[in-house]
């Protein structure tokens, strides 16, 4: 089995790893009420997807 020949230091490490990270959610106005949603998704607001009400959304 084969084994590392010398130890990883935390620097070479921390620079493989350097790309790996959270991106954040690409967020559109919605077009019916303006707020933000994220993309391909149902507007939690108002309920609309594509110039249609599919889910019913309580006023509060």
């Amino acid at each position: 089995m084969a084994v590392p020949a010398r130890r990883t230091s935390k620097t070479r490490k921390r620079n493989r790893r350097g790309h790996i990270k959270l991106t954040t959610p690409g967020l559109a106005p919605c077009p019916n009420c303006g707020e933000l949603r994220v993309s391909h998704r149902v507007c939690p607001s108002c309920g609309y997807y594509n110039g249609k009400q599919v889910i019913d959304v309580k006023a509060n």
